[in-house]
Formats: C-alpha cells, structure tokens, sequence
C-alpha cells in the first residue's frame, strides 16, 4: 500500500526567501532539507517535466516554456497539452508498482490530456466576439461547478499581468484542500505561482519580495494542516530561482539589423516572419533559442550573438549536448545571457510599426516570453490604468476593446528579476524540503525528483537515486 504524497511547487522559492516562511521552513523540522539542482533552461515547463519523467529536456523535449514548430512554421509558447511530453510520467511508472494509484493535478503545467484521475488548471472562456473571461478546466467536469461553487470563479486576471498576486495563489491552494477532502488522492501536485510576480517586477533583493515570501507563507498554512491531517507525506520544491537583473538584451534586434530577422507588415504593423528570416530567436527569460534556416550560417550567427553584450554563452551542437538540451525543438542555437540581463522577443525598430497584441496582456501571440505583461506600462501607468478602465467598462457593455496596458520600454524601466540560467550560488537556486526524514540526503538533481517521489510513496527500493545528471 502506497504513503499519500502531497508536492507542492512553490515557483521561485530559494534557501534566502525560506527566511520569511517559517510554515514552509517547518516541513523540513521532522524531514530534510536538500539543495535541489535544475536543468537548462531554468524555466517551468522544462523543469516540471523533468520532475515528472526523471530525464533532461533532451529526454522529454521540453525545450522551454514554448519553441519554434517547424512542423508548423509559428512559434508557440505555453501550449497545454500532455501529449508534447515525452517520457514516462511519474504516475504511470507509480501505477506498474500499485495499479489504482489515483492522481491530482492543481494546476502543474501540461495538465491536459494527462492521464491523471483529477484536473484543475486556468483555462479561460474564449468568446466568438474576442472577449476572454476568467474561468478553469476540470477534469472531471463535474469538479468545475464543485469547485467554483464553493472557491468562487478561479481569478485568472490576479494568475498574470498587472494585476497578478496572491488572490490565484489562495484559490489554488483551497481547490487543492478541497480535493483533499472530498477524493483525498494518492498524488496531489499543486501548482503555486505567486513568488513569480514581485520577484520579476521588483527582484528578489527588494522588501516586495520578502513580503510576498511571508503573504504566501501564511496561505500555504492550511493546505500544509490539510495534508498533515491525512497523514501525507509533504515534498516542498521549486523550479528555479530568481535573480536580480537590471539589463535586457535585444537580440532580435540585432538579426533584423543584420539581414537575417525578416518581418511582413498588415495594418501598418510588423509580425515576425519566421518562415522567410534567415534567423530569429525565441526569448525565454534569460534564454534565448535561435533558429537559423541554413546550417552553412549557424558560424556566422554564432559569432553575431556572442559579440552582443549580455550574452554570455552560446551553445551549438555540443554545447546543447552537454547540458541535455540537445534536441530538434531546440534552436541551432541557445543563447544565455550574463547574470544581470535577460532576453526581450522584440523585433520591431520602431514602436509606432509594433503589432497590436505588444501592449496587451497576450501570452499565446508574442513569439517570446514578455515580462512586461506584468506592470501597467512604466512610462505613464496612470493612462495605462486609465486605459484599462475604459477596455473594462466596453467589455462589461459587451463591447470589443483592447486592454492595451503595456509598454514597450518595460523591459528598461521596471524588470528587476529573471531566471533561466543555472543559478551561480545555491542560495539562489532551487530547494526542496520533506517531511519524511527517511530519504534524507544534501543534495538531488532535477531529473532525481521522479524516483525520490516514488521511493517516499513506498513504491520503488529505498536508496540513493539516479546519478546526478542534470544538476
């Protein structure tokens, strides 16, 4: 008979913000606390799925939070489907040990389609007319109603953009005390996203972020009562570490500059063209994936992206190999940046030429990660809000607008935290706390995760796991 596992992925937590969580900090009193490795990128999606499938992104071929389809000829980014994980999952390997053995998914990434007993992630309702209102998926669908009924509609618009806080955090954490109550499953992932916000707009330096570390602190509370009252075990972890940053770094830029980025215009605005550029990069925090058309020029781009500053590596084929990123979603190249800089996606030269969905909140439409989606625009929030004001009033009346409250320039002006880069001091980097001290140890590599969750259900041999590869 499998021991009840309760793992909870609280983005962004390091041993510095465990300082201001003492309800965290105190899963560990009775357990152990471990330096816990990540993978290249240091991003969710890579390495949540190296947490479930024990292998690097060059095993699962999560190359990032989105990548380039080339089947397709569009960049995609946070895509949602089970399906484009490869690997053996971690309750798939837990149900050849003890068939039944019953799953919760709250809100980990890839949560559809996945063959686990209970769903909840954000999902909003897509209107004919363009308008978005927040809203999740379930499955089953039933859960959708049960939840919502007693949680209230899941806060989509406090999950990101300006508004992002501790509102999305709160009601993930009471749908996973529900679940625990009413189903009480075997597995229970949640997903706990709030230390991404003012650690990226203020940086982890700053007193926003140990107020956010001590806020959600204080939500976790039941959640962590809940599980300890069914007797589960409690895995505490985290994706990666965010650091402090003050540069972004346009690469994007630079191919167009150079002839490689090719762009189309409609309507006065520019849209990437990826299908006719030489090169272009996908942005993704403080990694950038290049795709470069013809294999004669990945030298000569290689060379191009090393001389600009904030760069600080750049992978080709080998490298990619060396870290477990070699794999054919991954650019030809991968750019890191230096410590103190991340990645834009902007390609334009002029604002006045930027696509329409650059200003709005628009994760699905950008060809890169976009932190500024995070901040009313810096140059002027109070039009911005104002502006967001009017799209809101125009929505309620059921007309179309435009929540165009972001700015071009964030990037300069207000982005203080990044991540993506392996972390240079452990206290930096990722941490992962337990409440059964029987599979104590120092350390544990990202792709060690899948087998160390097992040996705590009691579904695999007690012992050193893996071989550290990933770390």
């Amino acid at each position: 008979m499998s021991r009840r596992l309760v793992v909870l992925d609280v983005v962004g937590l390091t041993p510095r913000l465990l300082a201001h969580m003492p309800r965290l900090r105190g899963v560990a009193d009775g357990g152990f606390r471990a330096e816990l490795g990540t993978v290249l990128p240091a991003v969710t999606c890579s390495v949540q799925s190296t947490f479930l499938t024990g292998e690097a992104p060059s095993g699962h071929g999560i190359v990032g939070n989105g990548w380039y389809f080339r089947e397709l000829g569009e960049v995609l980014l946070w895509r949602q489907h089970n399906a484009l994980v490869g690997g053996d999952k971690l309750w798939q390997a837990a149900r050849r040990a003890e068939p039944g053995y019953t799953v919760a998914n709250v809100c980990w990434w890839y949560a559809m389609g996945a063959d686990v007993n209970w769903t909840v992630t954000p999902r909003p309702v897509y209107y004919a007319d363009g308008r978005k209102e927040p809203d999740c998926y379930t499955d089953p669908p039933e859960l959708h109603d049960a939840l919502t009924g007693r949680l209230g509609t899941f806060p989509l618009f406090t999950y990101w953009g300006p508004t992002a806080g501790l509102p999305s955090s709160r009601w993930i954490c009471q749908a996973a005390e529900q679940i625990l109550a009413d189903v009480s499953p075997d597995l229970t992932l949640v997903y706990v996203p709030h230390l991404d916000y003012d650690l990226q707009r203020f940086g982890p330096s700053s007193a926003q972020a140990a107020a956010a570390a001590a806020e959600l602190d204080t939500v976790l509370g039941p959640l962590l009562d809940a599980a300890r009252a069914r007797d589960a075990t409690v895995v505490v972890l985290s994706e990666y570490g965010i650091t402090d940053v003050s540069r972004p770094v346009d690469v994007n830029r630079l191919l167009r500059t150079e002839g490689l980025l090719r762009v189309h215009t409609q309507a006065g605005m520019e849209y990437l063209d990826p299908w006719t550029s030489k090169a272009f990069a996908v942005a993704d925090h403080q990694i950038a994936h290049v795709y470069v058309k013809d294999p004669a020029d990945v030298p000569a781009v290689a060379k191009l992206c090393a001389g600009l500053p904030g760069v600080a590596e750049v992978l080709d084929a080998e490298g990619k190999a060396a870290h477990g990123l070699d794999h054919p979603r991954a650019g030809e190249l991968v750019l890191v940046a230096e410590p103190d800089a991340w990645f834009t996606y902007y390609y334009w030269l002029d604002d006045a030429q930027a696509p329409d969905f650059a200003r709005l909140v628009e994760i699905h439409r950008k060809p890169g990660y976009d932190p500024a989606e995070l901040f009313f625009d810096p140059a002027n929030p109070g039009a911005a809000k104002a502006r967001a004001g009017v799209a809101l009033a125009r929505k309620k009346l059921g007309m179309r607008y435009l929540m165009s409250a972001v700015g071009l320039d964030a990037g300069a002006r207000a982005v203080r935290g990044s991540h993506g880069r392996l972390p240079d001091d452990p206290a930096d980097g990722p941490v992962l706390l337990c409440s059964d001290p029987t599979a104590a140890r120092d350390k544990i590599a990202a792709t060690e995760v899948k087998a160390l969750l097992l040996e705590l259900a009691g579904l695999s041999p007690g012992g050193a796991v893996g071989s550290g590869e990933g770390s």
